[in-house]
């Protein structure tokens, strides 16, 4: 057998996710980050209303859902985003630059995740969000990802599953206790005029809140291992988005019946623990803890499962250089090491608000680009509907453009960060494109003068 296909087999496993365990994978990557760690973080950008953000959310995420279900049921891989990228531009610094940009969003939300994990867990020992044992326990959660990810495939599901029923079992049963306890009245308990959003932070949080849904993607790049992918990849990001949606809104009117906006704000790390507090002292903390540290864990090991392949299918595309560093296994094995590498760093430098913003302008950025190749390229090939794709392009924009306006009030570095990280990725495959096409040619010319 070939070296190439004798990595591809070992790499990619046809059949291996099934319909429940690719739903449980999508909503894992979506609730280990987005109730935990977003939900304080938006309502302190959209003020009272901030559950509306999260259905805004649901909704443009279904508009971009529509454009990655369309292509993946006609091209189902294992490398989904990277496939659409490659369709769309071929293989280009723009395929390159865009994918790359996916799969570091995709690790920034790993680093959010594990942080959250560190976050949550100190509330039990009463340590504040500061600490240096907050980067050291998310550290230590990459790292068990890890250990969990060179298990396979049918590990990963089987805890995927698992650890899926009892997150949102937990949260549920979170939300709902909460909402028992303040009368079911849905009121929020802000009233101060102080507390109220402008437009433009609103939609700054729903950016946020679509960050929340981006978990969708996962599913996206591992069409190729799910059974039946044709079908099953567009049933599962639509059940997935779903769910989502009802946990989250049940999550955003229990926070907002029990804890004020400056509140909520104050602790926004952990603002579930928080809102459990007033009804049911400790044990309302320990049992969110609880569940926290089970959605955080499952929720990074479905994303690492899915950025090691996704960078592995762009080094099989030729589309990024690759050094295994005399480690052993195949390509997929070395992708994992640097994800959780590139994840670690990111969890021990930057805090939770930095690392959800430079995920969200990313996402956002790549989402576009992936948008307009579909609309320019493959809409009439995989039969999607021009307005559909063009409003999802514009819902971006206008998200995006709130977004960028908030933080240059409040944190212009991180917009410094962010597109300075999207020219870099330009560049780099711009220099690596150039150099392999120069290498392959200088190749041929050697054949040649070899007869």
């Amino acid at each position: 057998m070939p070296k190439a296909k004798q990595m591809q087999s070992s790499s990619y496993n046809k059949n291996s996710l099934t319909l429940p365990g690719t739903v449980a994978m999508g909503t894992g990557v979506m609730i280990g980050a987005g109730i935990f760690a977003l939900t304080g973080q938006i309502a302190e950008l959209s003020g009272p209303l901030f559950p509306l953000a999260f259905l805004i959310g649901a909704v443009i995420s279904g508009f971009s859902a529509y454009t990655y279900i369309k292509v993946s049921n006609k091209y189902p891989s294992a490398g989904g985003i990277a496939m659409i990228l490659k369709k769309s531009y071929g293989p280009s610094t723009v395929t390159g630059a865009a994918a790359l940009m996916m799969a570091f969003s995709m690790i920034i939300n790993e680093s959010l995740v594990a942080r959250t994990f560190g976050t949550y867990t100190l509330q039990l020992f009463d340590i504040g969000r500061e600490s240096v044992l907050v980067p050291i326990l998310a550290i230590g959660l990459i790292v068990f990802a890890f250990i969990v990810n060179i298990a396979g495939n049918k590990i990963i599901g089987a805890i995927s599953s698992i650890t899926a029923i009892l997150k949102i079992g937990g949260i549920l049963i979170f939300s709902f206790t909460i909402l028992w306890a303040s009368g079911f009245t849905f009121e929020f308990t802000q009233t101060a005029p102080s507390e109220a959003a402008s437009p433009t932070g609103f939609i700054a949080g729903i950016a946020l809140a679509i960050l929340a849904f981006k978990g969708f993607t996962t599913i996206t790049n591992s069409g190729g291992e799910v059974v039946e992918p044709e079908k099953n990849v567009g049933r599962a990001i639509m059940i997935s988005l779903g769910i989502c949606l009802i946990v989250y809104m049940t999550v955003a009117l229990a926070v907002g019946s029990t804890l004020s906006i400056g509140e909520i704000a104050a602790a926004k790390d952990y603002a579930l623990a928080e809102a459990a507090r007033p009804a049911f002292g400790e044990y309302g903390v320990w049992f969110t803890v609880a569940v926290a540290i089970i959605a955080t864990a499952s929720g990074l090991l479905a994303s690492v499962f899915a950025v090691s392949r996704m960078l592995a299918m762009l080094t099989d595309m030729n589309l990024i250089p690759h050094r295994h560093f005399g480690m052993p296994g195949d390509i997929q094995k070395h992708t994992l090491v640097f994800t959780v590498i590139a994840a670690g760093l990111l969890a021990a430098f930057f805090d939770l608000s930095r690392i959800a913003s430079l995920g969200a302008i990313f996402y956002l950025v790549m989402d576009m680009i992936i948008h307009w190749g579909v609309y320019r390229h493959l809409k009439d090939d995989v039969g999607a509907k021009g307005w559909i794709l063009l409003s999802a392009i514009i819902l971006d924009l206008i998200v995006l453009g709130a977004f960028l306006t908030m933080k240059a009030a409040s944190d212009p570095m991180i917009i410094v960060i962010s597109f300075a990280g999207i020219a870099g990725f330009f560049a780099l495959e711009k220099y690596y494109l150039a150099h392999r096409r120069s290498d392959s040619k200088l190749e041929t010319e050697t054949t040649k003068h070899s007869h």
